[in-house]
């Protein structure tokens, strides 16, 4: 059963009661109070322009153990050919993953509403993007939201050959450093597979979700390393 939410209502039903195609909920708002307890609950909106705000647990879920990412040759040696930054761009990072075509997509989910509830989760230091540059411009990245020790793909671009790719491969180096455990990546996609996420079932993601979204991270969080980078 699909529930309605009010717009002040905050809890949401249990996730492991999302229907077959893992939608849990509709309705309510993109506050922040909101989201965070989405993310806390392993749930996420998503949702295309002129429906209501839908709300999804999805079974499989698509996870990455950052020890299982697949760095291929070819990516190793061009991530020393870009220039990486954390935190710099995070709206522009939005605004290119909205614009960036994806197969199957006629448009974005990434709607006005998502980037401005989004910039909010920035600005509380709970939404990151990171960020690859070449010759100066902005050529790549991807953005999220850390909960405890998880980090919550949202979604990536690239206006470059392996700009995206590059930009992930670093980022897990530093999720790495930071004391991450995984990165929930949400629906399964086959591009994610080949990089080493695997597929799990809702109730495992939900445990190890559970295990780790109250721990702390490294102080050193969402500053960039250079050494991480060679």
């Amino acid at each position: 059963m699909i529930t309605a939410l009010r717009r002040h209502q905050l809890d949401f039903p249990n996730p492991r009661e999302a229907g077959e195609d893992g939608l849990l909920a509709y309705g309510g708002d993109l506050s922040p109070s909101r989201l965070i307890r989405a993310y806390r609950s392993g749930i996420f909106p998503w949702y295309s322009k002129g429906d209501p705000i839908l709300w999804w647990s999805p079974a499989p879920r698509l996870i990455l153990n950052l020890d299982d990412f697949k760095l291929r040759r070819s990516l190793k040696k061009r991530i020393k050919q870009f220039e990486y930054r954390i935190d710099s761009a995070f709206t522009k990072v939005m605004g290119h993953c909205a614009e960036t075509p994806r197969p199957g997509q006629s448009g974005s989910w990434i709607l006005p509403e998502i980037i401005e509830a989004y910039e909010v989760l920035h600005g509380m230091g709970i939404a990151h993007s990171f960020e690859t540059y070449k010759d100066g411009r902005l050529v790549g990245g991807l953005y999220g939201v850390a909960i405890g020790r998880v980090f919550c793909g949202e979604s990536m671009f690239a206006h470059e050959n392996d700009a995206s790719k590059a930009a992930f491969a670093v980022l897990i180096r530093h999720l790495k450093a930071w004391g991450f455990d995984f990165i929930d990546a949400q629906i399964p996609t086959e591009h994610l597979k080949s990089l080493g996420a695997i597929e799990v079932d809702r109730e495992y993601f939900l445990m190890r979700l559970d295990n780790v979204k109250d721990e702390d991270v490294n102080a050193d969080a969402w500053k960039l390393n250079e050494e991480l980078i060679g």
